[in-house]
């Protein structure tokens, strides 16, 4: 991000109200920390509560045969959707000239689409019907965030971005704890996929109705084409090195953190023989072991990042402390075994979320498609979704035919991919 160039750009950003692109703010809106931190706990709460708990059950009960391979398909297809929606709502929430702001109406667009995605899940009574409308809330909840977590740069001076980066990472885990909280006293599908949904509904309301958005005068010059289209799901690795080593960071680590994490219902019910009710009960306990965990690592990851000045060495420790989470869940013998290990994977999880966001804003490439970038980058968050289900039933029978087993298999595999982030990060040069 630049400074403002002149005094005459800065006295017309203050006479209009209006942040002007390229510019970078000089303090934080109050009530904007929060506001974020709501928002994205809705959006996780919604969509997280489904991949952790919801979803496997409700595939189970669809398709009790081959509920592994419908799982699967269901995840992958509907994270690919995320995976297009974050970096192309990015783009266009870039070149919105509402007058209600760039961010704004994708904000509040996305999460009534969802909600109504989400009533159709809640309802169906095929695996083809859940697909589709997973689909469309992947895609309409992935704007929400393309479009909320832009704002972070529009509204947050660089010497702050880790603390707000903390403490809107917390929130991925504190959702997943609601979640998982919830659905021990929803009576059915229908209120385990709506409920969530609704009360993202609300956050979201209550943040656009407060955020100072920045908005766009006048049209950008060049026109929405196919090849803009085509551009806002690629960048140059070569001229923005550290921009592609951020991404692979990225992905490897969120890999191990949630490309895994729909198949633990299953494990459970494997492995210890657990019925659905002591599935559920099992998850939120861990759940809250994770949080725990989480609530201490993450605001001190980002405050210590801050006052250090460093984010690499963060984001490399929490790659390995994930990867000893991730074995040991891999072999526990018991269910408090299990918690332990979750309890060490959110303690990672939590230094990474912490510095994860900071980081990506000092390596965007242009900072007048920074929501286009991010979005870029939260393909590394999306696509893990897609690939880790679609090869998790081939990685799991593999795993069945050997003395480890499959589930152990599948937890081993994602020990590697996180502690090949872990390692990666420290290609990223401009970053200290």
């Amino acid at each position: 991000m630049t400074e403002l160039s002149s005094a005459a750009t800065a006295a017309a950003a203050g006479t209009t109200g209006v942040k002007l692109p390229g510019t970078t703010p000089r303090k934080t809106p109050r009530g904007y920390t929060p506001g974020l931190a709501a928002v994205n706990f809705g959006v996780y709460l919604a969509l997280l509560t489904p991949v952790m708990v919801s979803m496997a059950f409700k595939i189970q009960r669809l398709d009790p045969v081959n509920t592994e391979g419908s799982l699967g398909l269901v995840m992958g297809v509907g994270a690919a959707f995320a995976l297009i929606a974050n970096p192309l709502v990015g783009r266009l929430s870039d070149r919105t000239t509402s007058r209600w702001g760039m961010r704004r109406p994708w904000i509040l667009g996305g999460a009534i689409v969802g909600l109504g995605g989400f009533v159709i899940i809640g309802a169906a009574t095929s695996v083809l019907v859940v697909m589709l409308a997973w689909c469309l809330v992947q895609a309409s909840m992935n704007a929400v965030l393309a479009a909320a977590n832009a704002t972070l740069p529009d509204q947050v001076p660089v010497s702050s971005r880790g603390k707000v980066s903390g403490i809107v990472g917390i929130t991925t885990p504190i959702g997943i704890l609601a979640g998982s909280f919830i659905v021990n006293f929803l009576p059915g599908d229908f209120e385990r996929f709506v409920v969530p949904a609704v009360i993202a509904l609300i956050l979201v309301i209550v943040f656009v109705l407060t955020l100072k958005d920045r908005r766009l005068t006048e049209k950008p010059a060049t026109p929405f084409t196919i090849g803009t289209f085509f551009g806002s799901f690629v960048f140059n690795p070569r001229k923005h090195p550290d921009f592609g080593w951020t991404w692979l960071t990225k992905f490897f680590v969120m890999f191990g953190y949630a490309g895994i994490a729909t198949f633990l219902p299953l494990y459970l019910v494997t492995k210890f023989a657990l019925d659905e009710q002591g599935a559920v009960g099992t998850i939120l306990i861990a759940n809250l072991a994770s949080m725990a965990a989480m609530a201490i690592s993450a605001p001190l990851g980002g405050f210590l990042s801050d006052k250090i000045g460093k984010r690499r060495p963060f984001v490399a420790i929490a790659g390995l402390i994930m990867v000893v989470g991730l074995v040991i869940l891999a072999v526990a013998p018991s269910i408090p075994v299990v918690i332990v290990a979750q309890a060490i994977i959110g303690l990672g999880a939590g230094s990474f979320l912490s510095v994860d966001l900071a980081l990506a804003t000092e390596v965007l490439p242009n900072p007048d498609d920074v929501a286009k970038d991010l979005g870029v980058l939260n393909i590394a968050n999306a696509l893990p979704q897609s690939i880790a289900p679609a090869i998790a039933p081939s990685v799991i029978a593999l795993g069945a035919a050997t003395p480890l087993g499959g589930y152990t298999t599948w937890y081993l595999f994602g020990a590697l991919v996180a502690l090949a982030g872990a390692v990666l990060v420290y290609r990223i040069k401009g970053v200290k």
